[in-house]
Parts: C-alpha cells; sequence; structure tokens
C-alpha cells in the first residue's frame, strides 16, 4: 500500500471512530480488580452476589421468572433454575442489552425432564432490560418478569458483563 492511500485510510478511519459522539457511552465495560471467582444468585432475597473467594465484591438485586417458587423442572414453567452451573457464554447482540449464558440444564436436569416425558427448557441467562420499549415499559411494571432468566438493569449487566468470564461457576439457591 502506498503512504498516499495509507494515510487516506488512516483520515477515514478516524474519523469513523469519531461518529459515535461525545455523548455515546460504551455498554462495554473493562475491569481490573479482583477475578470472580463465583456468583451466588439468592432467589429469595432477590440478590446476585459476585464473589472473590470468599469476599463479596459486588451485590445487585434482580428479578427472576414469573413463577420465581421453586427450582425449573420443564420448559415454560417460569421458573429460574437451582443448583451448580458455570457461565457458558455471552451475548453481546442480546435483546435484552447484554446477557451471559448459564450451563442450564445439566445431565441432572435433563434426566428429570425426560422422566416428566417433557423437555427441560433452556436458555437461562443473567440479562439487562429489554430492548423493545414496550417490553421494558412492562418489565418496569411488574416483578419477576422473565421466562426463567435473572434481570438486572442495563448498568449492572455492564458492569457484571466486564467482571465475569466465561467458566465461572454459578450457585443458584432457593
Amino acid at each position: 500500500m502506498d503512504r498516499r492511500a495509507f494515510g487516506l485510510s488512516a483520515v477515514a478511519s478516524v474519523a469513523v471512530a469519531g461518529c459515535g459522539g461525545p455523548n455515546q457511552v460504551s455498554r462495554f465495560k473493562t475491569y481490573t480488580g479482583p477475578e470472580v471467582t463465583s456468583l451466588v444468585i439468592n432467589k429469595g432475597a432477590r440478590k446476585i452476589y459476585l464473589l472473590h473467594g470468599q469476599e463479596i465484591l459486588r451485590d445487585y438485586k434482580m428479578d427472576l421468572g414469573f413463577a420465581p417458587q421453586g427450582p425449573k423442572r420443564v420448559e415454560g414453567d417460569g421458573k429460574t433454575p437451582e443448583g451448580v452451573y458455570h457461565i457458558d457464554r455471552r451475548n453481546p447482540n442480546s435483546a435484552f442489552h447484554l446477557s451471559l449464558g448459564i450451563s442450564y440444564p445439566n445431565a441432572e436436569d435433563l434426566a428429570r425432564a425426560a422422566a416428566l416425558g417433557k423437555m427441560p427448557g433452556g436458555e437461562i441467562f443473567i440479562h439487562g432490560e429489554p430492548n423493545d420499549k414496550k417490553a421494558r415499559k412492562r418489565a418496569g411494571r411488574v416483578p419477576d418478569w422473565t421466562a426463567g432468566c435473572i434481570a438486572v438493569r442495563n448498568e449492572e449487566i455492564e458492569e457484571i458483563y466486564a467482571m465475569v468470564r466465561d467458566g465461572t461457576p454459578i450457585a443458584l439457591r432457593a
């Protein structure tokens, strides 16, 4: 590539990078503190705890599935799982701002649902608020509005997304 073409492409790159404007804040935060070694979800208290060993680094209020009492057993029951899982994926293009996937269902969950002749469900995430304005308005009116996921405010999922790595264990308790 000649110098002129390189210079033009560099100028174009800088111009495009500036298109977001000064008021646009990235939802992708950085985190340089202690490693999050586990998450604990206390369904009864409606709290998420991010831990480094035994030390609580952060805690957040949360909403759950529309039928929060008891563990998730089958698809469509509106319950949030209980048990030990891990963060197995992340979705930067979530319909709920950002999201972190939970490894539900595990082998036990699959067997339990099969014994009932049902599917266990899946796609359980920790996520933010709905991107859709109508859905966000509804979620703001009712507690425990998800289909079984764990929901926090958008600012909070941005922080959680930055702090928690794939593979981090997560204990979901009643």
